[in-house]
């Protein structure tokens, strides 16, 4: 099983699974910490520019980030990630209040496929990613609707299996969401895409 980095933001948290393996790492950025700590997990590290309150005094490992910086705490998190070696990163607490805080995380996620590392954006009902010049098979538990959308411009050779509505090698634009409210059918649907980038809205169950 592959190891996980899973992050804390200060957003909105959703049911974050209670017990990670050994080898997997949980992050807090800046406010993050008191999410994970209100959902009974203590974060290996914390990072942030504290530009909301003061550095936790009883984390086991904090890291402090000069306020005035290009990277959003969630960034640096995914960054402290990425320079020990985590490939697959699972984010809580980065959606909710400010839209683009949403959306800046929703970047993240396009950040890290250049690391040939892949990101999972955790809604209260839904997890987004976003996929490059590769191919996903989404869990066999994610029954529901599912949305596409070409991500930072078009997409070409975008492929669904074992969805409602199935496209075979096609293109697929940002102005244009036909990609959004597809469904699931009874065997796990595979998205591919041979060129461009695709953000993936997918059931959490």
């Amino acid at each position: 099983m592959e190891k996980l980095c899973v992050i804390f933001g200060a957003g909105e948290v959703y049911s974050p699974r209670k017990r990670f393996n050994k080898d997997d790492i949980i992050i807090a950025a800046d406010g993050g910490y008191a999410a994970a700590i209100d959902a009974g997990l203590e974060p290996n590290v914390v990072i942030g520019d504290f530009d909301s309150g003061e550095a936790p005094t009883a984390a086991a490992h904090v890291i402090k980030l000069n306020r005035d910086k290009d990277d959003t705490d969630m960034l640096a998190a995914v960054k402290l990630g990425l320079r020990r070696g985590y490939k697959t990163f699972v984010l809580y607490g980065g959606t909710g209040g400010r839209p683009d805080h949403t959306y800046a995380n929703i970047a993240t996620l396009a950040y890290l496929n250049a690391f040939d590392a892949r990101g999972f954006l955790v809604y209260k009902d839904a997890v987004a990613t976003v996929i490059n010049n590769s191919s996903i098979t989404l869990p066999k538990s994610a029954h529901g609707t599912v949305s596409v959308f070409a991500y930072g411009g078009k997409a070409s050779g975008v492929t669904y299996k074992n969805l409602s509505y199935i496209l075979e090698d096609a293109e697929l634009s940002p102005d244009f969401p036909l990609g959004v409210s597809n469904a699931t059918t009874d065997s796990p649907a595979k998205i591919s895409v041979k060129e461009g980038s695709l953000l993936i809205y997918f059931p959490r169950k």
